[in-house]
């Protein structure tokens, strides 16, 4: 079922788009952060399975992988597809997740991206995220972000 903002819960028939959406999407940081980024290892099919993943798009141009924790929705990854950049798909699929958080009944939204990808922290303050702090994970140096949702 479509929600009035385009986007639906996936099914096992759009794991292999989730997989190449997510791939194309990451592919470009590779380099610039000398490790496969960790949503392209990700177990794409059980993501599906356990509901964790919301597309939009026919074929499948954006997509969000979301996890309900105790206190607050986390926004483990976003992907929207490069020829669909600049056409709002990745402001719909931000506002879906806050949609989903409240409706939930969850007071905010925390998600964590790699300090290298500079581009996402321009992104998320215009969306309302604010800084928390920045830990190194293994290989990963990540900057971690939180949304109140009041």
């Amino acid at each position: 079922m479509r929600g009035a903002d385009g986007v639906r819960v996936a099914v096992v028939a759009d794991v292999p788009a989730v997989k190449a959406v997510t791939d194309v999407a990451y592919r470009p940081y590779i380099a610039r952060i000398g490790v496969v980024p960790q949503p392209m290892e990700a177990d794409h099919l059980a993501n599906v399975v356990a509901g964790r993943v919301f597309v939009t798009g026919e074929p499948v141009i954006g997509l969000v992988v979301i996890e309900e924790r105790g206190d607050h929705l986390f926004l483990d990854s976003i992907a929207v597809h490069p020829e669909a950049h600049g056409t709002e798909v990745g402001r719909r699929l931000l506002e879906f997740v806050d949609a989903r958080a409240r409706a939930l009944g969850l007071p905010e939204v925390r998600l964590c991206t790699n300090a290298l990808m500079w581009e996402n922290q321009e992104i998320y303050p215009r969306f309302g995220y604010e800084v928390v702090e920045r830990r190194v994970d293994g290989p990963y140096d990540r900057v971690h972000y939180r949304k109140p949702l009041g």
